[in-house]
């Protein structure tokens, strides 16, 4: 996605007006926000893990999308399944407790938590995400 320090535009062209020095110059803590990704095959335990994570303030919001289809390879058979995908909104300085209470809680031997790094977005929802992460 980053070319010679510049973002690339929705159409593949580069922006050079938006560097990223510029997009971090204009908030400097949006390097530790985090959106995490976790797939369940119960909205049951989808619904437990999203309270869980709000409750104790280790998650802002947590998105569940129903509907997904995974198809995968676990332990030498392919499957293809129904799903549901968490998206979680957290700090990435909360990521291992995260990843502690998901694994607690969710029944899959080898859960999906994968962290995307969220490099910017809207001031006022980062400082609610801020806040109701317990900083």
């Amino acid at each position: 996605m980053l070319k010679n320090d510049n973002f690339m535009g929705w159409n593949g062209e580069i922006d050079h007006k938006l560097s990223w020095g510029n997009a971090m110059a204009r908030r400097q803590n949006q390097g530790e926000f985090v959106l995490i990704l976790v797939t369940t095959n119960s909205q049951e335990e989808g619904e437990r893990i999203a309270r869980s994570l709000v409750d104790s303030k280790l998650s802002a919001c947590v998105n569940i999308i129903l509907g997904l289809r995974s198809i995968y390879r676990w332990k030498g058979k392919i499957w293809d399944e129904g799903e549901l995908l968490l998206l979680i909104k957290t700090r990435m300085a909360l990521f291992e407790q995260v990843e502690s209470k998901v694994r607690e809680i969710h029944s899959y031997e080898v859960p999906e938590i994968i962290a995307i790094p969220i490099i910017r977005g809207s001031e006022t929802y980062l400082d609610w995400l801020l806040e109701s992460t317990g900083s």
